[in-house]
């Protein structure tokens, strides 16, 4: 038992492949997306203490972080299949929980099992924090379907998945961390040319004119 295991355990997300099975231009792996995530959740976080939110630091580096550290255990499972159902979504998450648990226990030292488990537990929450996560896993979601898309990959999950963190990052539409995204972010990212240009831009604007009336 010792933090060794753990440390070594860092090196392996390297090696889980981010939407697994199926053809990309770019593989990501969870180290690269929570490392992403956490830039991303960085800036959106500055977004929101600028207009006078006061941020939790500490709190939103951390479960940025550490937020997709249980696929490690369980690898990666394809966004739409993960969110079929809110039931499917509850099993994956209680799985992922007690297999973290497990691993908590067994190779982190005692005096500090209950800050990781506090650190590695769901941290997409109704505070800030968790809702900056939140938006931010699927800003790097988009950002990884938009790469594939605009390279021509003729795989439709992508543009699934698209459509998917899209739609979620509308839920969150209130924030202003999220009116700064779509008014300033996703237009450049609109605005850039490629073949698939046209269809991309006429999603978009669907989605966003049926969570926008």
């Amino acid at each position: 038992m010792g933090i060794h295991q753990y440390f070594k355990s860092l090196s392996d997300l390297e090696q889980i492949i981010r939407c697994p099975g199926k053809f990309k231009y770019q593989k990501h792996s969870v180290a690269s997306h929570s490392f992403k995530v956490t830039k991303i959740a960085q800036f959106l976080g500055t977004v929101e203490e600028k207009v006078g939110n006061k941020i939790d630091w500490k709190l939103l580096y951390e479960k940025a972080l550490n937020h997709d550290y249980a696929e490690l255990f369980t690898g990666d499972i394809k966004t739409p299949v993960k969110y079929a159902s809110k039931e499917l979504k509850k099993l994956f998450s209680e799985v992922e929980e007690e297999m973290t648990k497990n691993f908590v226990e067994k190779e982190i030292p005692a005096e500090f099992q209950s800050i990781y488990l506090e650190r590695f537990k769901e941290g997409k929450d109704d505070s800030l924090e968790g809702r900056i996560l939140s938006v931010a896993d699927k800003v790097d979601l988009l950002y990884e379907s938009f790469g594939e898309i605009q390279k021509n990959n003729p795989e439709p999950l992508f543009l699934e998945i698209y459509e998917e963190a899209l739609t979620t990052i509308l839920q969150f539409q209130d924030m202003h961390c999220v009116e700064y995204f779509l008014e300033n972010i996703l237009t450049d990212m609109l605005s850039e040319q490629f073949t698939e240009h046209d269809e991309l831009k006429g999603i978009t604007l669907r989605i966003m004119e049926e969570y926008c009336d």
